[in-house]
């Protein structure tokens, strides 16, 4: 036997001391989930015995979601109908829009049911029955989940829940507000609720039960707030201005709440507003009025990741604040849209992939909240029997006073748990949505989502559901080896500007711009930085007076030499291997990566770029380097026929040096897409930035020589395209002019390129993309929500830059007039400013001559159309002769050429048309067709104009700019351009010339059999 130390005495009296907290730490794991196991099933048995007794309206609304889950096509279909009905304005577009979502192919609908609605929809009086029979099921549905259209009649509703001991909270249903009107609507509303209702609630009968607390009273009027209906430019990227303007509205809602004793609870919403409704929360919280205030909470959302994250949060806020609040724990309600928007973002998923791991969460979170019941007062809302068992046998295992727990479901949708729970004696409070028909329709779509879900416990737990099962413990499977990452090209994901970090980082990025402003560009060629005697110098739009850059403007003779570069180094580069000149693009994606905030700073500083758009473009320019490298290595495979005794290949050459004349709009995204794409298909350039943004051009050129391009084989020449334009295009070594810009220059260039003069061998190719007069026709039964916020962002987005803008707006109907009032209340609450501040929506214009056009522009509209709506800048801002006022005008000439060609926007021409046909019609009287637009949710007017609105760029129930490289390549046609789409699978072809090279193997009538092949590539 070994002699023991005392050391070795120690460590197997610590063993022993671990397994004893250990086995104690089971025993407690172990008596608490029987404790669950055994309240769930008492909660099962009541709530089973409440659905024997279902009445006929109950039986009727299950039987509709029966058939709705019996087929996942038809359950999508009849949803999207309901999501339309609101705005159908008579039975004859109920009844279209019926057969168009539900008479499709491969939607299966119940045996009989399609016969009945094609012979129900040929006459006028059983059309009209068919769509009062529509409107009515969606009135039940409708009145499930929503407990009334106004004030009054909710107040009906919540007297109903206190006679069944349970209490409420009211949320006012409008899931979005377009502009400050709305916004200041909302706010009243909520103030005109808690006055009336308070009052009211002077009456009610005193109930322990809902109106008691271990802790003290509770209020009896409960009220939800969203904070995004209280501000029109609700923007988590501007969160200093979003946090003051929100808590500006918020403090007589509170204020008086207080006064009236009414509990006010922040929801939560979508993950992009959980920082900053959690901050707003804590900052208005800790201010001297509300310091003390315990009538607060707000919801945490048990399926996003964040979610313990954000308890921790809390209570180390609320501990050091010294008063409790609220939190309304829920799982969450966005699933779906977290889940396709990050997709569509190319950003990490924020909630958890699987209904356990959701579920696990949930459990975790309930156990802290109960746990600091005395700092996080807690209300765990749910309709799954297992995690309100636990919450209760938590709660029982701390041996908490009865009702320190509150209980929480959704109207409509949790009653039968919710009555289990009430009479059992805890406290219980129901979530009250109220409002009309068409603000709350998205909501009511979000319940019958829910409901149906294959994941829903609601539709799991139905009938004869296995109990054991649907009490199990929550486990989070082992996550599976994803493999191996997928090929091919991804978008660069975007920045999250709704986090912090993101927006610190911007906020360092600008700070340190903005000490190295007035920064010199020199001229680049051959390797070698030159200077010239003139010397630009570009000004802040923002702030005339503080310089960004002084540029160097290169003479003509400096163009010459510049080709002449060019012209030497192309043979070498022309003939180094496809992969290495790839590669070269992939490490200029690369150095750009690493510094897209800073590059975006300079943008926002030397276009007036605001923030997102800023990095948008930086991260343009990436995308477009990756793409066209993994393209050009596709295309260098070549293509091979061979056939006995004959091979023949089909290759690429590059055709020679090339020119690139970029605009100021895009300055690094447009000028790197034409450069790169030549530069990797074997062609030497001189890169022509704009003048006015010559800096963040320069970035392209030395990412360029970062990566390693040799000498000569990319020439920097900043310049007046007025002086050294006509020599650059006329030398007849240049082969290729890629140009984005006016029309008028462009076909300038197309006509120079057209003369082959002495000593050129080469027809010049020319690649043009010169802007657009871009439509969105507006459907009678468009979602205006949507099409208000997507035609403004269309509009006046990218600081009003693009050419793929909105510029005209045709609406169908009975549309015209509440859009137009929408639209017109959105513009005035536009914000104009300095692109360096979040909060901006519009920057400035570029153009140093802008304010003598845009004088003449409103004078031309002003005698041509009625003006709408005006958005001026402030009176610091406009003195500067940059900004341009955002103007909308209707009754405008038909034709859309009321506006000069050569005036800067945005401005916005609204019409009227009687019918999709004569919206097609105007939409298509245009010289352009660059991008269009549709808002509709007719499936037969979407398809028609898929087919009959010819444009390059078509984008339906969605905003027209934004196109991504690879998902919607971008270019148009007529006179918006000559040339394949940029950042799709035929542009780079427009930078190589084919060469066909045919061998004959044969030798004494034998050949090679080894690399003999049918058609191959």
């Amino acid at each position: 036997m070994s002699e023991m130390t005392p050391d070795t005495l120690m460590t197997d009296s610590g063993n022993d001391h671990f397994r004893a907290d250990a086995l104690g730490k089971r025993s407690t794991v172990d008596r608490l989930e029987r404790d669950t196991q055994r309240r769930g099933r008492a909660l099962f048995a009541d709530v089973r015995r409440q659905e024997r007794r279902r009445g006929p309206s109950e039986l009727l609304y299950s039987w509709i979601m029966s058939l709705t889950t019996a087929d996942e096509r038809l359950k999508v279909e009849l949803f999207r109908f309901v999501d339309a009905l609101p705005s159908l304005k008579n039975p004859d577009a109920v009844s279209a829009h019926l057969a168009e979502y539900l008479l499709q192919p491969g939607v299966r609908l119940p045996p009989g049911a399609g016969a009945l609605l094609v012979n129900l929809r040929r006459y006028g009086p059983t059309r009209a029955l068919l769509a009062s029979a529509c409107e009515t099921g969606a009135r039940m549905m409708a009145r499930r989940f929503i407990a009334g259209l106004d004030a009054r009649e909710a107040t009906a509703a919540v007297r109903d829940l206190r006679r069944r001991h349970m209490g409420f909270t009211l949320d006012l249903l409008g899931e979005a507000v377009t502009s400050e009107a709305e916004a200041h609507a909302y706010q009243k509303q909520y103030l005109d609720l808690i006055g009336d209702l308070s009052q009211t609630a002077l009456g009610w009968t005193a109930d322990s039960q809902t109106d008691d607390a271990p802790f003290g009273p509770i209020p009896r009027v409960n009220v939800s707030v969203k904070l995004s209906s209280l501000y029109a430019r609700f923007d988590p990227m501007a969160a200093d201005a979003t946090a003051d303007a929100v808590k500006a509205r918020l403090r007589p809602i509170l204020t008086l709440a207080r006064q009236r004793g009414v509990f006010v609870n922040f929801d939560r919403e979508q993950h992009d507003f959980c920082e900053i409704t959690q901050r707003i929360f804590c900052e208005i919280l800790d201010e001297d009025e509300h310091r003390d205030s315990q009538d607060v909470g707000i919801v945490v959302q048990a399926y996003l990741r964040r979610a313990e994250t954000d308890l921790r949060a809390l209570h180390a806020w609320a501990e050091k604040r010294g008063a409790p609040v609220w939190v309304r724990l829920v799982k969450g309600a966005y699933w779906d849209y977290e889940t396709i928007v990050a997709a569509q973002r190319g950003n990490p998923v924020p909630v958890y992939a699987r209904k356990s791991e959701t579920d696990a969460c949930f459990e975790r979170c309930a156990t802290y909240l109960i746990e600091h019941w005395q700092t996080l007062r807690p209300a765990i809302a749910t309709h799954n029997i297992r995690s309100a068992a636990h919450a209760q046998a938590v709660a029982a295992s701390l041996a908490l006073p009865r009702r320190t727990v509150e209980f929480q479901a959704l109207y409509g949708m949790g009653d039968s748990i919710a009555r289990a729970l009430a009479r059992q004696g805890e406290r219980v409070r129901v979530y009250t949505p109220f409002g009309r028909l068409l603000p709350g329709m998205a909501y009511l779509v979000r319940r019958l989502l829910e409901n149906t879900s294959n994941d829903s416990f609601v539709r799991r737990s139905g009938g004869s559901g296995d109990t054991a099962a649907l009490l199990e413990k929550p486990v989070t499977p082992a996550l599976s080896d994803p493999g191996p990452a997928s090929s091919g090209f991804r978008n660069l994901p975007e920045t999250d500007f709704a986090l912090a970090g993101s927006q610190a980082e911007m906020a360092a990025a600008l700070d340190r711009v903005r000490g190295a402003l007035g920064a010199t560009v020199p001229i680049i060629m051959d390797g070698k930085h030159e200077t010239s005697e003139r010397v630009f110098v570009r000004a802040d739009p923002s702030d005339t007076i503080r310089i960004v850059s002084r540029v160097n403007f290169a003479t003509p003779e400096q163009a010459t030499r510049a080709v002449d570069a060019a012209s030497r180094s192309f043979p070498a580069w022309r003939d180094t291997p496809v992969v290495d000149r790839a590669n070269l693009l992939r490490r200029t994606a690369d150095w750009f990566e690493k510094r897209k905030f800073e590059i975006a700073a300079w943008q926002v500083y030397e276009a007036g770029k605001p923030w997102r758009d800023a990095e948008g473009d930086v991260a343009e320019a990436i995308d477009f380097c990756r793409y066209y490298a993994d393209e050009m290595e596709r295309l260098s495979a070549g293509r091979r026929r061979n056939i006995p005794g004959e091979w023949n290949e089909y290759v690429y050459d590059a055709r020679g040096p090339a020119v690139i004349i970029a605009p100021w709009n895009f300055p690094l995204a447009i000028l790197t897409g034409m450069a790169v794409a030549a530069l990797v298909a074997g062609n030497t350039v001189v890169l022509k930035p704009s003048e006015q943004t010559s800096r963040v051009g320069l970035f392209l050129q030395e990412a360029l020589e970062a990566a390693g391009i040799p000498p000569g084989v990319s020439n920097f020449l900043p310049g007046d395209g007025k002086e050294i334009g006509p020599t650059l295009v006329e030398d007849p070594r240049v082969a290729l002019i890629a140009f984005t810009g006016s029309r008028a220059v462009g076909l300038g260039i197309i006509e120079i390129a057209a003369v082959v003069r002495p000593g050129q061998r080469e027809i010049k190719r020319v690649i043009a993309e010169m802007g657009g007069k871009n439509a969105i026709i507006v459907d009678e039964d468009a979602d205006l929500d949507e099409a208000v916020g997507g035609v403004l962002a269309s509009a006046v987005g990218f600081a009003g830059q693009k050419c793929s803008a909105c510029s005209r707006v045709i609406v169908i109907g009975s549309a015209y007039d509440s859009f137009c009032a929408r639209l017109a209340d959105a513009v005035r609450s536009i914000r104009i400013g300095p692109a360096d501040d979040p909060a901006t929506t519009l920057g400035p214009v570029v153009d140093s001559d802008s304010r003598d056009r845009v004088l003449r522009y409103t004078r031309l509209g002003r005698e041509e159309g009625r003006l709408l709506a005006e958005c001026t800048p402030t009176p610091t801002l406009a003195e500067s002769g940059l900004y341009v006022p955002v103007s909308i005008f209707t009754d405008c000439p038909k034709d859309g050429k009321l506006w000069s060609e050569e005036i800067f926007g945005p401005v916005l021409t609204v019409v009227k048309a009687p019918d999709m046909t004569e919206a097609l019609r105007m939409a298509d009287d245009s010289l352009y067709a660059l991008t269009g637009g549709l808002y509709s949710r007719s499936p037969r007017n979407i398809e028609r104009v898929r087919r009959e609105f010819r444009v390059g760029n078509l984008y339906i129930n969605r905003k027209i700019t934004g196109a991504m490289v690879d998902r919607q390549p971008f270019g148009g046609a007529r006179l918006s351009g000559v040339g394949s789409k940029a950042g799709g699978p035929d542009y780079l072809l427009q930078f190589l010339v084919p060469r066909t090279i045919t061998e004959s193997v044969m030798r004494r009538g034998f050949a090679p059999t080894a690399d003999v092949s049918g058609d191959g590539v």
